[in-house]
C-alpha cells in the first residue's frame, strides 16, 4: 500500500470525533483522502465534513453516505465491557443494529472496502498461549458478543455482496488524545495530575497487550486499500504487561509515584490477553510501537500539560 492509493478516495468514518477516530481522520486527510464523519459529538476541526447523527438511525446514515463512500472505517460503538453488562440492550442497539445499519447503506452506496474496529474478547477466555484468529468465538460479555455478532455480519457482506470487510482485533488501545478516556492508561495519568488513588481491580496480575494508536490507524489503512485483509485480522504490541507492570512504567515515564489500592475484580474480565499478530505482519502490518514505555513518553508529555477532561 502507499499513500497514492488512498489519494481521493471518498471515506466514512464512524465515531470519527472519537479517540481512535481523530487519528484516522487527520492521517487520512493528511494523504488526499475524502473524509466525512458520522458521530454524536462534533469533531475539534471545524472543517472535517461531519454528520451529527446516530449509526442505528437509517436517516443519518444516508446522510453520512449521500453522494457515494468508497470505503468505509467502523470505529462508533459502545465501547465499555462493564458498561455493556449494566446495559445489554443499549449495547445491542448501537453495535449490532448500527453495525448492520451501516452496512446495508454502505453497500447501496457503492463501499468497495470496510475496517472494523473489533476486539479480541470475541473469543473469550485463552485457551491457547496466544490469541489468533484461529480460535473460535466465544465471548463472555454482551461487549464481546455484539463484536461477534459484527464480525459474522461483515463474513456475509464480504461473501454475498463483495464489500470486503476486514475486522481488526485491538488490544488496548493508548496514544495521544485520550484525555477523556476511562482506559487504565488515561486513568493513571489522570490520577497523577490530578494527586488522587487509583484502584486495582483485583490483584491487579491481569495482563494486557497495549497497541499505540499510530499503529491502529496504520492497521486501519492498509485494511482499505490490501486484499489480504479480509476476515479478522488480530493486532497488538506483542508485549503483555500486568497492570502493576502498567503502574511500574507510567511512574518511570512521568517520574511521578502513583498511590493506589486494591479493590474488587470485574466480572467478566478476562484474566489475560497475549496475542498472536502474525497474520498482519505477514500482511505488511508492524507496530511502530512495540514498547509500552516507548509509547508512553508521548502521551505522558500531552498530559503533563493539557487540561484534563473528566471521562466521556
Amino acid at each position: 500500500m502507499t499513500d497514492q492509493d488512498l489519494n481521493g478516495r471518498r471515506v466514512l468514518v464512524t465515531g470519527g470525533s472519537g479517540f481512535i477516530g481523530r487519528h484516522v481522520v487527520a492521517e487520512l486527510s493528511r494523504v488526499g483522502a475524502h473524509v466525512r464523519i458520522i458521530d454524536l459529538q462534533p469533531h475539534p476541526d471545524a472543517e472535517i465534513d461531519i454528520v451529527i447523527g446516530d449509526i442505528a438511525d437509517p436517516e443519518a446514515v444516508a446522510r453520512a453516505f449521500a453522494g457515494g463512500m468508497d470505503s468505509i472505517v467502523h470505529l462508533a460503538a459502545e465501547t465499555q465491557v462493564l458498561r455493556s453488562i449494566e446495559r445489554p440492550e443499549q449495547t445491542f442497539r448501537t453495535n449490532v443494529v448500527g453495525t448492520n445499519t451501516i452496512l446495508e447503506a454502505g453497500r447501496a452506496a457503492g463501499v468497495s472496502s470496510l475496517a472494523f474496529a473489533s476486539t479480541n474478547a470475541v473469543t473469550g477466555p485463552m485457551t491457547t498461549p496466544r490469541i489468533s484468529e484461529a480460535l473460535a468465538l466465544n465471548p463472555l460479555t454482551p461487549y464481546g458478543s455484539t463484536k461477534a455478532a459484527d464480525e459474522m455480519l461483515m463474513s456475509a457482506y464480504t461473501a454475498v455482496y463483495g464489500v470486503r470487510c476486514a475486522p481488526i482485533r485491538l488490544t488496548n488501545v493508548y496514544g495521544p488524545g485520550m484525555q477523556a478516556k476511562d482506559s487504565i492508561v488515561a486513568r493513571l495519568m489522570r490520577c497523577i495530575r490530578r494527586g488522587t488513588e487509583f484502584e486495582v481491580y483485583g490483584d491487579g496480575s491481569q495482563i494486557r497487550d497495549y497497541v499505540h494508536a499510530q499503529d491502529v490507524m496504520q492497521a486501519m489503512k492498509l485494511a482499505l486499500t490490501d486484499d489480504a485483509w479480509s476476515g479478522p485480522m488480530v493486532i497488538g504490541s506483542g508485549e503483555s504487561m500486568s497492570v502493576l507492570d502498567v503502574i511500574a512504567a507510567v511512574e518511570h515515564v512521568s517520574g511521578e509515584k502513583i498511590a493506589y489500592r486494591h479493590g474488587p475484580a470485574k466480572p467478566g474480565e478476562m484474566p489475560a490477553v497475549v496475542v498472536d499478530a502474525s497474520k498482519a505482519h505477514a500482511a505488511g502490518w508492524s507496530p511502530q510501537y512495540p514498547k509500552l514505555a516507548d509509547g508512553l513518553v508521548g502521551v505522558w508529555d500531552e498530559w503533563s500539560k493539557a487540561e484534563i477532561e473528566a471521562p466521556a
